[in-house]
């Protein structure tokens, strides 16, 4: 089942997987740690719309903002939630994958918002930064930080590497 490929088990089953079954736990560091990544990159996002939402038009403001935003979650999760020590880039590569999924959504939702349902674009980006925020734990969690090779509740760190150099060490 999709709950046992994440490693949640019934009480009297053995816990499986990288965190040892211990899902929970991950998912409160991805919890903590996504309220401030959020914070951050909305406060990215509030700084230059305020400061250059004037000049520029405010995708391209949302663009900026989410690229400072992915690099800077990319830097937390890795060490913080889910703890990887795979490839640097490999590794950043797939978050950024994700990330243009959901930033693909958010190029839908916030216009959408602003547009259609005439919300300012503040308290707009402000909804869609909730809607979009509840895939990407699962995304993070079955594809970019996993070991290459291995189902999602298999997956144990690959060995410790220096960033920028995938070679073991």
């Amino acid at each position: 089942s999709a709950l046992e490929d994440l490693g949640v088990t019934q009480p009297d089953q053995q816990p499986t997987g990288r965190t040892g079954g211990r899902v929970w736990p991950e998912l409160v560091r991805f919890g903590l740690v996504g309220l401030v990544n959020t914070a951050f990159g909305f406060a990215v996002f509030v700084v230059l719309q305020l400061t250059l939402g004037r000049i520029v038009h405010y995708l391209v403001v949302l663009v900026v903002a989410n690229v400072i935003a992915i690099l800077w979650a990319y830097v937390l999760q890795r060490r913080l939630v889910f703890r990887f020590t795979g490839g640097w880039w490999s590794g950043l590569l797939r978050f950024s994958v994700v990330y243009l999924g959901a930033f693909a959504a958010n190029l839908v939702i916030l216009p959408a918002l602003h547009e259609l349902l005439h919300i300012d674009v503040i308290p707009a980006q402000a909804i869609a930064t909730v809607v979009q925020a509840f895939g990407t734990y699962l995304a993070h969690r079955l594809f970019t930080f996993r070991a290459p090779g291995t189902r999602p509740a298999d997956a144990d760190p690959a060995p410790s590497v220096l960033p920028g150099d995938d070679t073991p060490r």
